[in-house]
Order: C-alpha cells, then structure tokens, then sequence
C-alpha cells in the first residue's frame, strides 16, 4: 500500500516539479554527480559512520554504475572487523550493530552470518540496546525492519526485546512540542525527530503511532526556516534538510508538500543550496568545500527522494534487494562475450 500511494504521489509530484526551482532533471543530476565523487573519493570502504555504512547503504540503493567488486570489498572488511574484536562492535552503542545492519542488507548480505556472528542477536537485549536512549530504540526498528528480519532471541538479555517495545520507548519519549530529542527532554531537535520518524514509519496503523507522526510532522512544518531548510542546535545545515526529507519519503508523503514549503522554497531546493557541482555537499552554507558526512546524508537523501518519484521501494524497505556476486557478473559477462563471438562468426 505504500509503494502504490507513494506511486501516485509521484504523479503529483511529477506535475507540479515546474513550479519550483530545482527540477527532476536537477535532481538526477545531482545524484551522478554525488554518486561519482563519493565513489572516487572513498575507494576503501570500512566499518565506520563516515566512509561506511552510509556510504554504502546510498550507493547501492541507488543502483548506479558502482562495480559489484566495491561492495565485496567492503563486505570483506566488514567480515574481518567482525572477527577482530570477536563479534563485540561496542560495548555500550549498539547503533554500531544498527549501521552495519542496514548496510550489509542493503547490498543482500546475511547480518545473522558475518564471519560466524550475528550481528541481529545484541538488538534482541532491551536494555542494551536502549542504553543510548532513543537513538538505540529508532535504529534498532530501522535495521530490524529494513530486512524484514525476525526479532532475535537473546538468551543473554535480562529484557527481551520486542518490536512493540521499542515502537514504545520512542512515542513515549515525544516532547510536547511534537519533537523528539537525543537526551529526551528539553528543546526538540530536527535530526532526531525525522529519524523517529523513520522508524514509526511502518506502523503508522497503530492509531497511538499515527498521532505522535501527525503532531511530529506538524512540529517539523512550523520549525523549517524561511529558506525551506532546518537549523540543529542553532546551527542550519543541510544535514537536518536531508533526514527530513528521508522521513517524508518513509511515510509517504512528498518533501514536494505545501506544508514544507517556505517563500517558495521547499526542501529539495534548500538542499540543493549546499550543492557544488563535483564537490559533494557542504554542512553549512558558508562552510569550506565538502564535508563527507554531509555529502554521504545528502547523497542517500536525493537517492530517497527519486526512488519515491519512481514509485520504488523506499530507501529503508530492502526487500526489493538482491545479492549479485562477482562470480555472477563474470558469468553474465562470459555469455555476453560467447553470443557477440558467434555473431561475429556468422556475418563471416
């Protein structure tokens, strides 16, 4: 039901893209050119938040021209990290196993096999895994959900964990503002509350669910500033835009809206604001070049904005997500090269 409302919005979306500033074309283009500068500028993948995961996860959701040799490359130096320090990626942030999580499946690896471990088992310890507060709770449902996968059982855990447990950590820890925030109080932050809105995203027939997002996304309407964009701990930046963006594509509703529109300005616009053609995103608009992270936000979040133009799975929903190893490749190659051989040899 999401793909076909998603799907029809993009009708929408479609016929009204003159009526601003950036255009689809824009859009596409933009993403090539993100996608070739982020390749060749991170030609080693690792375990990390920066040069990583993310790097990773907007690549492959973007079904561009990255050789399937990268992504063995990064899957191998996953398998080896995992080995090195014995399964255990963090005592205390179990948004590691997360991260990982969604990036091995986003190009078809097995997270419950990686080098003997299974990185699914820590998310199934309640307590663990909420020690971070929310953050643990909404990447826990993310990299959960993103594959479909069953909760795990961990016999270690003094609280097993459940899907509706941490879809209850997260609407109990909305302010009264309709935001939510890192440390679950205070003034609400822009990034958290789109993340949260990320992972409530698939259970939003859960009335209790649908009312904390209708309030969220009131919240993130009345904080977008006058140029269309977000500010984070009184800083604007295009980060904020862009996991604002991610949120709206989730739940289904265009970052096109009327509601996220300022002076003419919506989201797609302000994001494109940081842009610099084949140098990646800044963090902020008088930063100095590109930022990595902020390129790597960016980058995923245009890649999320055309795949809800498209009318595809959603940037999280991987199960349209199919392993094509090296060996297969070769394969296709190889018979692509036997049939143009023996056509050669039958104009002779």
């Amino acid at each position: 039901m999401k793909k076909i409302i998603s799907l029809m919005l993009s009708f929408v979306l479609i016929s009204s893209a003159n009526a601003f500033a950036v255009s689809i074309d824009d859009i596409n283009s933009v993403i090539s050119d993100t996608e070739k500068y982020l390749y060749d500028n991170s030609k080693t993948p690792t375990v990390s938040s920066i040069g990583g995961e993310w790097l990773i996860m907007g690549l492959s959701r973007n079904y561009g021209d990255i050789p399937v040799g990268y992504y063995e490359n990064y899957y191998n130096n996953v398998v080896n990290y995992v080995k090195e320090c014995g399964g255990v990626l963090h005592n205390k942030k179990y948004t590691e196993y997360s991260r990982v999580i969604i990036a091995l499946t986003s190009i078809g690896k097995d997270p419950k096999n990686v080098g003997g471990y299974n990185l699914l088992l820590p998310l199934g310890d309640f307590e663990k895994t909420t020690w971070q507060g929310i953050n643990g709770a909404i990447w826990a449902l993310i990299a959960l959900d993103c594959g479909q996968y069953d909760m795990p059982y961990n016999a270690d855990a003094q609280i097993h964990a459940t899907r509706e447990m941490y879809v209850e950590k997260i609407i109990n820890s909305q302010l009264d503002d309709g935001g939510w925030s890192l440390l679950g109080s205070g003034e609400s932050d822009v990034d958290v509350t789109a993340m949260a809105l990320q992972a409530l995203s698939n259970y939003t027939d859960n009335s209790e669910v649908s009312n904390c997002v209708n309030k969220a996304i009131s919240f993130l309407s009345a904080s977008q500033n006058k140029n269309g964009g977000y500010s984070s701990w009184g800083t604007e930046n295009s980060e904020s835009c862009a996991q604002v963006i991610v949120a709206l594509c989730e739940l289904g509703i265009s970052p096109l809206d009327e509601r996220f529109e300022k002076n003419g300005k919506n989201l797609a616009d302000n994001l494109m604001s940081y842009y610099t053609i084949g140098d990646g995103f800044k963090h902020t608009y008088d930063g100095d070049g590109s930022n990595q992270m902020a390129t790597e936000q960016c980058f995923y979040s245009l890649v999320s904005l055309k795949r809800f133009m498209n009318g595809d799975n959603s940037l999280y929903d991987m199960s349209d997500v199919r392993n094509i190893s090296q060996d297969e490749i070769n394969v296709i190659k190889n018979s692509l090269q036997f049939v143009m051989m023996n056509l050669i040899l039958l104009r002779k």
